[in-house]
Order: C-alpha cells, then sequence, then structure tokens
C-alpha cells in the first residue's frame, strides 16, 4: 500500500514522473491566483450545509475547523479535498488526510508549529511555496 499523497500523488505513469521530478518540482511560481484565502473552504463548508455563522461569522476558531473537516470528508474527488491536505503535508508534515476522528490532533500541533516554527510565517510559508511573484 502507497502512503497517502505520496512524492508521485497523481503521476500516474513513468513520463509524467520525469517530467515533475526533473524539470517541473523545482521551478518557481507565478501565483496570478493568490490561493492563500479561505473562500474555497468557506465554498467546501456551504455546500455540506454549515451556517454561515460558522462558516464566516464569530463561531469558535476550533469549532469552525471541526466543522470544516466534516465538510472536507464530504469532498473525497474534490480537488479541495487533495489541496487541503497537500498543504497539511508539505507545511506541517502531517501524512494522513484530515477528519473529524483527527481533527482535534491536527488542530494542536498545527496551532503549536504556527506559533513556534520559523518557517511558518507568512513569508516563510510563501518561500517554502517557492514563489517568485504573487499578485
Amino acid at each position: 500500500m502507497t502512503t497517502f499523497m505520496n512524492s508521485d500523488f497523481m503521476l500516474h505513469n513513468e513520463t509524467a514522473k520525469h517530467l515533475f521530478h526533473d524539470y517541473a518540482e523545482s521551478m518557481q511560481l507565478i501565483d496570478y491566483h493568490c490561493h492563500f484565502g479561505d473562500y474555497y473552504k468557506w465554498r467546501v463548508m456551504r455546500s455540506n450545509g454549515v451556517p454561515e455563522n460558522i462558516v464566516t461569522g464569530n463561531a469558535d476558531p476550533y469549532e469552525k475547523f471541526e466543522r470544516f473537516a466534516e465538510a472536507l470528508e464530504m469532498a473525497i474527488g474534490n480537488p479541495m479535498y487533495h489541496w487541503c491536505n497537500l498543504e497539511l503535508k508539505k507545511y506541517f508534515g502531517i501524512n494522513e488526510p484530515l477528519t473529524v476522528e483527527n481533527a482535534r490532533e491536527i488542530w494542536d500541533k498545527t496551532s503549536e508549529m504556527l506559533q513556534t516554527a520559523p518557517s511558518l510565517t507568512v513569508r516563510g510559508i510563501i518561500e517554502k511555496s517557492n514563489s517568485s511573484i504573487i499578485f
């Protein structure tokens, strides 16, 4: 069994692996659409019936995260499912999918890392993304 979202995730043949790992992987990104926002995550929550006061209102931040985890489980096959789990892997080293069952553990780990890891400042995340320009 392969690791969840391993280094060959979505690379289905040797040509794809060669082109990505030997050329594209190290290229800098020019981000024309800046995905450093919550609007796509909010859409997943709304689509799964999460009330607006939890999506963008004054609900407890952990409750928002837990409800997002619950909605994300319903989005398997949606690019948001992959994108969010790839974020957890790339920036936090979390190699398992986010679920309601592990939401508290992931919340605690990522919260601690955001408070202490210099690589997880806004600038650090942009650098780790290998973005050269953000519009």
